[in-house]
């Protein structure tokens, strides 16, 4: 595979599945144009290979509340107190659906959320260096009367607690570092400086 971009060049020489489990891992090696002239010496990396994330803050304006989940995450085992992070709704996009599609189709499933409408606000590649993860942050109103409680799917092994917070408490867990994964951060972020008035 090869590629030109405003006169740059870069490589793949060789790409290989070296697992596959749950997620899947790949050697690939590389070659690509310098800055200061001339081509690298032949690069070789191993290559997080999953779906892209979809990430969605359900917010009630009425309120002043949105929704926090909470889920035991293995990456997380070294944290302290616990393995058991609070995040916005994500999920992966593993299926034909649009991030926009995913977005509302996880907050069914994780919050037991009916969203008819969700808004864009970011968009980043996760770890570049090495991983082919995208992430897409929406961001929805919607009613959150009632919906505290248990969900997730048996058959994916999702146990998960849906949690009704105001704005101001999940804002406090962010910068306390209760609230510690990036994909929530940049959404609460996001969504602090709308109540603002600033986006």
């Amino acid at each position: 595979m090869a590629n030109k971009s405003d006169s740059r060049h870069w490589r793949i020489v060789s790409r290989t599945v070296a697992y596959k489990g749950f997620y899947q891992l790949d050697s690939v090696k590389f070659e690509h144009d310098l800055h200061a002239g001339g081509t690298s010496a032949l690069v070789e990396r191993e290559l997080f290979v999953r779906g892209n994330v979809v990430g969605v803050i359900p917010y009630d304006p009425r309120t002043d509340c949105v929704v926090l989940l909470e889920q035991f995450r293995i990456g997380a085992m070294h944290e302290s107190p616990d393995p058991w992070l609070i995040e916005i709704v994500a999920g992966m996009i593993d299926t034909g659906e649009s991030p926009e599609q995913v977005a509302i189709r996880e907050a069914r499933e994780e919050a037991g959320l009916k969203l008819d409408k969700v808004q864009l606000v970011s968009q980043y590649l996760a770890s570049p260096g090495a991983s082919t993860e995208e992430v897409y942050i929406y961001y929805a109103e919607t009613d959150l009367t009632g919906i505290e409680g248990h969900y997730g799917l048996e058959d994916e092994q999702e146990d998960i607690r849906a949690m009704v917070v105001p704005a101001a408490q999940a804002f406090e867990w962010m910068d306390q570092r209760v609230i510690k994964n990036a994909l929530s951060i940049i959404g609460l972020q996001w969504l602090k400086l709308k109540r603002a008035g600033l986006v």
